[in-house]
């Protein structure tokens, strides 16, 4: 493979993803050149049978096999080229009965775990890897035992045993189950309603702003689709994990049995240690998620304990043995990422904070450092609902008054700089799209014009095979959403008026192709932050809206939480392009898994509301810092702050002014990194991506801050020394690992939450279960 010069070298490369070669590596350090090269041969396609098993096992000699140097392959990434299959059996089928019911199985499961996760301060999401994993024996298990009887339904007629359980089923499986295991964000408002307002939403309202919601992220999604889905630069690196694991796993050849073996022993291994170990950091040892040495070396020293503690404070050199503090984002972010987190981290909690909270800078300590609560002036909590009153006619409407004798809703220094760096994310994304990827988005939006096929590679034709939704049907699809949507707001339950809603699809529509760029090209699933909501209130502000804050929830969701369903959507659309499967129907299993999930992830709000109330509300403090409900309080903050207070009060103070500089600082810092990149390639400054790094910055650490610093220890262990030095072990287990240690943690949670909270069972205080501290940092709140 010839090689080109750096000037020259393509958007994605091996240093931004943690790569994985092909099964039968021998694990050596291969160096990847993921650089376009000038290539000029055809090669051609085949089928049938000795294809289908080309698709499985098609990594031996896989140089001699193809033509790298075609046409086909030049600007298909290294990475790419050594973990897809490139043949295709259009024949196999894909929706069938038993990948729709192990689908509805895993999506309920999933969706119970996510929404429970919503409630916690720390947690490791559902793992697709576990699906994967749990749904090939099960396939196989139906595979013999269901009859071959086909169930006569005219047109709709289906069998119930299609033969055998083939890769393509595999997968629409997992696409499915993670489509509806990601928990709903439309769930956030019903949750908010209940928590803050004693306001028990319908449960009709919620659901069909739910579903509106969610499908409204497939329409986002289809604008950027020719970009990210077709083009072959942007890999997905959390999609091409799943790739190896689903080709690892239905291998046929002696080589891949003895490796499916091997994994799935540690596969159940980890799964039951982890099992087992979590009840010792979430009930029966609690001081092992949290050790904090520099309160025992002095533990009558409020400074060092403020240092040392992770819980109400900055954890300095503090070590988690808790696995939802770490969780397997340690494997499947590239290093780089998982770098440039940690030094914003850094830079935040470990040097900002103290400078805040030591030279009462900022507010402090008037305001709780470590809170991100709202607050009078005086540092008491701040009255929101008594600045809203029910009119003559049964509108919220906002209480001049009172305001006057309440004054303006003040915030910590950490929440503070977390609007900024929200701001700066947010913007940075925009810049760093324009300048790193121009280029792509140009050459799509030239072959679009020219009505030609921006993408001729191997890939892209194996792909063209297949029909995807014709216009009408994407017409539909959007129609749909906006219609859902715009009936319940114009219900009034939601407290938004109509006319902010379309500004809400704008302002989403907008945002979807800079965000999902950076999450095809990293696998960091950065957040949208507060734009959104400076926008809304100043809208509100100019007409006169009603200014309750689940107005602007309702708002944001549309606005700006629809992009993360929207990248899930693209995710799984990206692993059913590299599996060659109909778009259609990797389209219509993820729209199925979610119309089936938001009941389920529904009812679960509702069974946790009504058991953990007081400590998710903040009535109750949890001992061991996980049921705070932060998530929901750092929503409802802002809604009190953007609707309810609105920006032309919050930014007429001095307090608040600094942190719109946030904007101006999010333009420039990818422009100094583009330069850097230009003047110096070698050294790699394009790594260093400004909008991760805001986005990582922003994160609230004052609850827990424990966990960045043992997440970043074992990261570079896992991703930097073993991927570099131990790649074939690498290759075997990293993401089997991470697969099972989320899968024993999740599976722990669940049981605790189902067979241990419901019943009121409590683990009496000890030394490792200390009443005051379980860190057993004593002076921390003297």
């Amino acid at each position: 493979m010839s090689k080109v010069q750096d000037e020259e070298i393509h958007p994605v490369r091996r240093d931004e993803v943690a790569s994985l070669p092909s099964p039968d590596s021998d694990g050596k350090d291969e160096k990847f050149d993921l650089s376009p090269d000038p290539y000029d041969n055809q090669k051609t396609l085949g089928y049938g049978d000795e294809a289908v098993q080309l698709q499985i096992d098609d990594f031996e000699n896989r140089d001699e096999k193809y033509d790298w140097d075609s046409d086909e392959f030049k600007n298909i990434p290294e990475l790419v080229r050594q973990t897809v299959s490139f043949e295709d059996d259009p024949t196999l089928p894909v929706m069938t009965f038993r990948a729709v019911l192990l689908s509805a199985i895993f999506c309920t499961i999933g969706s119970v775990i996510s929404q429970i996760s919503y409630f916690r301060t720390t947690t490791a999401h559902f793992p697709v890897f576990f699906v994967i994993l749990a749904s090939h024996p099960l396939g196989k298990l139906l595979e013999r035992i269901l009859p071959d009887y086909t169930v006569p339904l005219g047109r709709f007629s289906f069998s119930l045993n299609a033969g055998p359980f083939n890769i393509k089923e595999h997968v629409i499986i997992g696409i499915a189950a993670n489509a509806g295991s990601q928990g709903q964000w439309a769930t956030y408002l019903p949750t908010n309603a209940a928590l803050f307002y004693n306001i028990t939403m319908e449960p009709a309202i919620a659901l069909f702003f739910g579903w509106g919601a969610s499908l409204l992220g497939f329409s986002f999604a289809a604008m950027v689709r020719p970009i990210l889905i077709d083009d072959p630069a942007f890999i997905f690196p959390l999609s091409l994990q799943q790739v190896t694991v689903y080709r690892s796993i239905q291998g046929t050849s002696d080589l891949h049995l003895e490796r499916s073996r091997k994994q799935m022993k540690v596969f159940w291994l980890i799964f039951l240690g982890m099992f087992i170990w979590q009840f010792f950091p979430e009930i029966i040892f609690p001081f092992v998620a949290a050790l904090a040495p520099l309160c025992w070396f002095a533990s009558k020293n409020h400074t060092v304990n403020f240092l040392g503690a992770g819980r109400g404070g900055i954890g300095l050199f503090n070590i988690t043995l808790d696995w939802s503090n770490i969780t397997s984002t340690v494997i499947t972010y590239p290093y780089s990422v998982q770098v440039t987190v940690f030094v914003s981290f850094v830079i935040t909690t470990w040097i900002l904070i103290p400078v805040a909270y030591f030279g009462n800078l900022w507010g402090s300590p008037t305001y709780n450092i470590m809170s991100n609560g709202v607050f009078q002036k005086n540092g008491t909590a701040y009255p929101f609902n008594s600045l809203l009153y029910t009119d003559a006619s049964g509108s919220q409407v906002f209480n001049e008054t009172r305001y006057q004798e309440v004054g303006l809703a003040y915030s910590g220094a950490q929440y503070l700089w977390e609007i900024f760096m929200w701001y700066a994310s947010y913007i940075s994304s925009f810049v760093w799209c324009g300048l790193f990827l121009g280029p792509n988005i140009l050459h799509v939006y030239k072959s679009w014009r020219a009505k030609k096929a921006a993408h001729t590679d191997r890939l892209s034709l194996l792909a063209a095979k297949y029909p995807g939704l014709k216009w009408w049907e994407w017409a539909l699809l959007t129609i749909i959403p906006f219609v859902m949507l715009l009936a319940v707001i114009v219900t009034k339950k939601l407290y938004m008026s109509t006319w902010t809603y379309f500004v809400a699809l704008g302002f989403g529509a907008a945002a979807m192709l800079p965000m999902s760029l950076v999450y095809a090209m990293s696998g960091f699933p950065m957040k949208v932050g507060f734009f959104n909501e400076l926008v809304y209130g100043y809208m509100i502000d100019a007409k006169g809206s009603s200014r309750h804050p689940l107005g602007q929830l309702a708002y944001r969701i549309i606005s700006g939480n629809v992009w993360y369903d929207a990248r899930t959507v693209l995710e799984d659309q990206k692993i059913g392009h590299y599996f060659h499967i109909p778009p259609r129907q990797v389209i219509g299993a993820q729209i199925l898994a979610n119309m089936l999930a938001l009941p389920v992830n529904y009812g679960v709000m509702r069974w946790v509301l009504a058991s953990k109330f007081d400590y998710v509300s903040g009535k109750i403090p949890d001992p061991a810092g996980q049921w705070t409900g932060q998530d929901f309080k750092s929503y409802n903050t802002a809604g009190v702050q953007y609707a309810l207070v609105g920006p032309k009060r919050l930014f007429a103070s001095s307090v608040y002014q600094p942190v719109t500089y946030g904007f101006v600082v999010g333009a420039g810092a990818p422009l100094i990194i583009w330069l850097l990149h230009k003047k110096f390639p070698k050294a790699k400054f394009d790594l260093w991506n400004t909008t991760i790094f805001f986005s990582g910055a922003a994160t609230f650490y004052g609850n827990l801050s424990t966990g960045p610093f043992t997440t970043f220890l074992v990261g570079t262990f896992w991703n930097f020394f073993l991927f570099r030095y131990r790649r074939k072990f690498w290759n075997t287990y990293a993401y089997i690992t991470g697969a099972a240690a989320d899968t024993g943690f999740n599976f722990n949670l669940l049981f605790i939450f189902v067979f241990l909270s419901t019943t009121g069972a409590v683990m009496p205080y000890w030394w490792g279960n200390n009443k005051d501290s379980i860190e057993r940092c004593f002076a921390l709140k003297k």
